[in-house]
């Protein structure tokens, strides 16, 4: 047999789409920026599908009030950039402004999968993603002599975003029932800790206690006496070896802040982490004030720090974003921008209360779970961080967003749009979707049916009918 056609044949869409899953869910944290290349190849690839007609463009409520509020940000940041005459020097700008356009694109192909699949391959994965992220910064801290883990993404504070959701779905998938083996699971959120705790980002600790309790407040219907008494016994013994083994890391952290708090309010010292972030802070509500309603434009951040850091402080510093995500869109697109990144939020936690409030199902449950706890990490960490605008951030944003609404509340579609085509009957039908025509839906060929019809036609080779047509001549 041709092997491109054996292969053909077991590559089958939903089988694309499960590698394709385990990527985008694996990637982040250990091997950074291939989760943004794997995203925005699939969602290329499902462009080309969609204008072939071989995807079905999956609309539903609750995706079409996430595209809205996604592409209203997007059309905030290009209006402010007309608005201050600066459309032709943005456009180069506006490219990570595509990963988000590509919302409604991927959610389509993410709908072909079967959701308990897609949900069991997003918690396998993390919890593969944990322990490699927790190898990567043992030995970048220990070995390397990194103060500060980064992991594959070579960021301290993206390593420990993107390894935060890791750990997040590893519990939601121990707790909400979602996978029986939960001592693996809990082993692995376990290494996630570690590995988020090794980068050093104390605002990502911060929204990992928060999610943490999100998660068992969605989950707490399920939690008996034993499940409580087994719960308290096995957080107990997680929480103290955590502290064994990072209690360096976390009392020089703690240090450094206090440090930092003392230099800025005594010697108004502003070259420390804390100070920049102050200073930067201080700039931006400025600019705010001087363009409130459509911003400066997405490429004027730079400029702004540089020159407000030279006039207030003496210091060349320069930055591309106010290391507050809201105060940032504040500054490029002003309120319409800020109030549009809000609402994306915002929708996706609409669309996840009410899911919570009227769904049993536990796959629809654990799908509002990781829209609840993508929020939680993004908004908190981009308190003082990046929230939008960094490509493994922005991927990972719309993986989770993806797949969490679909998992919530979206509908399974199927991959080929089928054709009126004319054959005389079923049986016809099943054997020439043996035989591997390609107008017909190869999804079938792994169907009861098909293995019924591969087995009746091994008697139908091309040596046996050769056989039978000299029988019948003799």
């Amino acid at each position: 047999m041709n092997p491109f056609i054996s292969l053909r044949r077991h590559l089958t869409p939903a089988q694309v789409i499960i590698y394709f899953s385990i990527a985008c869910f694996f990637s982040p944290p250990v091997l950074g920026s291939a989760v943004s290349f794997v995203f925005h190849g699939g969602a290329l690839w499902s462009v080309l599908l969609l204008a072939a007609k071989r995807r079905r463009f999956n609309v539903d409520r609750p995706m079409l009030a996430m595209t809205i509020a996604i592409y209203a940000y997007c059309a905030a940041m290009v209006l402010a950039s007309i608005v201050n005459g600066t459309l032709r020097a943005d456009v180069a700008y506006f490219l990570p402004l595509v990963t988000l356009l590509f919302f409604p694109i991927s959610y389509s192909t993410w709908s072909i999968i079967d959701k308990a699949s897609l949900a069991r391959i997003a918690v396998l994965a993390s919890a593969a993603a944990c322990s490699g992220a927790l190898v990567l910064a043992m030995v970048q801290y220990y070995w390397i002599g990194m103060l500060r883990a980064e992991g594959g993404a070579g960021n301290p504070i993206v390593f420990a975003t993107v390894t935060c959701l890791a750990v997040m779905m590893c519990l939601s998938g121990a707790l909400s029932g979602m996978e029986k083996a939960w001592k693996p699971l809990s082993v692995a959120a376990l290494a996630g800790v570690v590995a988020t705790v090794y980068s050093g980002s104390r605002m990502v600790w911060v929204a990992l206690l928060v999610a943490v309790v999100a998660i068992l407040v969605v989950n707490r219907r399920r939690f008996t006496r034993a499940n409580m008494r087994r719960l308290l016994v096995v957080a107990g013994a997680s929480s103290l070896l955590t502290a064994a083994i990072t209690f360096p890391i976390i009392v020089d952290r703690t240090h450094f802040l206090f440090d930092d708090w003392q230099a800025l309010t005594t010697r108004g010292d502003h070259s420390t982490p804390l100070g920049l972030r102050v200073g930067l802070w201080d700039i931006g509500l400025d600019a705010f004030r001087e363009a409130p309603f459509f911003g400066h434009g997405i490429s004027a951040s730079r400029t702004l720090t540089q020159e407000g850091f030279k006039e207030r402080f003496g210091t060349n510093q320069g930055f591309n974003h106010f290391h507050n995500g809201f105060l940032t869109a504040l500054v490029e697109a002003g309120l319409l921008g800020a109030l549009a990144l809000t609402t994306i939020f915002g929708v996706a936690v609409w669309n996840a209360a009410r899911v919570l409030r009227l769904s049993a199902d536990p796959v629809e449950r654990f799908g509002a779970s990781m829209i609840v706890v993508t929020v939680i990490v993004y908004v908190i960490g981009g308190l003082t961080g990046t929230l939008v605008g960094h490509d493994i951030l922005d991927s990972t944003l719309m993986v989770f967003l993806v797949s969490g609404t679909y998992l919530a509340s979206g509908r399974t579609v199927p991959p080929i749009k089928k054709a009126p085509i004319a054959i005389p009957g079923p049986t016809t039908r099943r054997i020439m979707d043996v035989l591997g025509h390609d107008d017909l839906d190869h999804a079938e060929l792994d169907s009861p049916e098909a293995s019924q019809v591969r087995l009746a036609m091994q008697g139908f080779g091309p040596g046996r009918m050769a056989g039978n047509g000299q029988a019948k001549a003799a």
